[in-house]
């Protein structure tokens, strides 16, 4: 995904949360499980493998030139890690990755996780198949990362065994990446509004509504996601310019979303669902430094 030196591109490869969803009723937003890529300056970012990394898989590798990225990881529940085993540039020596990820509340890291899943009975090829460079990381939680002008720092995240946000940070502008968090009654997260605060876009997880999360024949209370109603809240307070809704439950047919995104806009109007194979694409100012959000315009295409 090349871009002018002054963009800072955001493509949608997967939107869906907990299992892949294709079929008739999702064709519009899609159904690949989390994947977003994020192209800022020099520096290729891609957040959370899950089966929407396959798609991007394939476009990279069209591209027919080495490929050099960062791939950031929220945590290792499947549907944020199930298309790495089918990552086809994770196989071609000519290609570089760095891999991030935070250990998990039980102590296991990133590079373990990823290993174990590709192992029988889960999957017929290991790891060790990969040719490609895999440089694995493990984040310090706050931690910041500087590539170049890009700084991406990961915060907490409320969820069942861990998980982390992500905020990127270049020439003034900022992108917020917060997945698979679950809102508290009687607060908003202050972590959350950290990473947050003051970004240009606001990748934000909506998995329920707030009728579903209170249903008290089928409650979520406790399932580690949050609803469309608390990520609008965020946004407002957070004082965000856009935001996008994200980590789509998997019964949420295109109709479904189309409602939610109705009723998002009419108390946050900057607001939009996550869509598979959309761009969004932030316009720097050439001013301000990494980190200070306000120096920029965005433009949604």
């Amino acid at each position: 995904m090349a871009q002018a030196q002054t963009e800072f591109k955001i493509k949608f490869w997967g939107v869906r949360g907990s299992i892949p969803c294709p079929g008739r009723e999702t064709v519009r937003y899609g159904g690949n499980t989390s994947c977003v890529e994020m192209c800022a300056g020099n520096q290729r970012l891609i957040f959370d493998g899950g089966t929407g990394l396959r798609l991007l898989g394939e476009a990279l590798v069209a591209e027919s030139v080495p490929i050099a990225a960062h791939l950031f990881f929220s945590h290792s529940h499947w549907d944020h890690i199930q298309g790495f085993p089918f990552f086809t540039p994770a196989f071609q020596p000519q290609n570089r990755f760095n891999i991030y990820g935070v250990t998990a509340d039980d102590e296991i890291p990133i590079q373990k996780r990823l290993h174990d899943q590709m192992l029988h009975p889960n999957f017929p090829v290991p790891l060790q198949v990969m040719r490609a460079e895999l440089n694995f990381v493990a984040l310090a939680l706050g931690e910041t990362v500087s590539l170049g002008e890009v700084r991406v720092t990961n915060g907490p995240l409320n969820h069942p065994g861990g998980a982390v946000g992500y905020r990127v940070d270049w020439q003034g502008l900022g992108v917020a990446y917060i997945t698979d968090t679950e809102h508290y009654g009687d607060r908003l997260d202050d972590q959350v509004l950290r990473l947050a605060q003051g970004a240009d876009v606001l990748i934000m997880d909506a998995t329920y509504t707030d009728e579903e999360y209170h249903d008290p024949r089928h409650s979520k209370v406790g399932w580690g996601h949050s609803t469309w109603q608390e990520a609008v809240k965020v946004a407002q307070a957070a004082n965000v310019k856009q935001l996008i809704l994200f980590h789509h439950d998997p019964s949420h047919g295109d109709d479904f979303l189309d409602g939610v995104q109705a009723a998002a806009q009419a108390i946050f109007p900057r607001t939009a669902i996550a869509q598979e194979g959309k761009t969004i694409i932030l316009q720097a100012s050439g001013e301000g430094n990494p980190g200070l959000p306000g120096s920029a315009q965005a433009l949604s295409v």
